[in-house]
């Protein structure tokens, strides 16, 4: 794990990532800080490929990624519905794959230009789990 993280602008933080958490654009990801045991509401786009579900991280070592390594479990919140899962990090050609797919899918090459090691980028398969 490198540590490397590109942090979001002001708008980003105070005005998009509200405004599609709130009209539901994306899924958004709940997890329970590590050193508050608060939730951190965050939102995230899910890569769904080959009956599973994977979150990766574009901006590389990010606060959720911390949170949800030390919790292990997650709640995304998809169009009205919230669903449970376990969280199991990827690593290796198992990552790298994923990355390759989630790049075609979601568009965001810039932030892997910025951070260009697939191991700046955790990656996180998704298992429902019981609630």
């Amino acid at each position: 794990m490198t540590g490397k993280y590109r942090r979001p602008g002001r708008f980003t933080v105070h005005v998009l990532n509200p405004l599609l958490s709130r009209l539901g654009a994306a899924a958004t990801l709940e997890v329970v800080r590590r050193k508050t045991g608060t939730l951190q509401r965050v939102p995230v786009n899910v890569l769904d490929l080959a009956g599973h579900r994977y979150l990766v991280s574009m901006r590389g070592q990010a606060h959720w990624v911390r949170n949800l390594r030390a919790a292990g479990r997650c709640v995304l919140r998809e169009r009205g519905r919230r669903r449970t899962y376990a969280a199991v990090e990827l690593s290796g050609d198992e990552r790298a794959s994923v990355i390759t797919a989630y790049l075609d899918r979601w568009r965001v090459q810039s932030f892997f230009t910025d951070l260009p090691d697939p191991a700046d980028h955790p990656v996180f398969c998704l298992d429902p789990a019981e609630t």
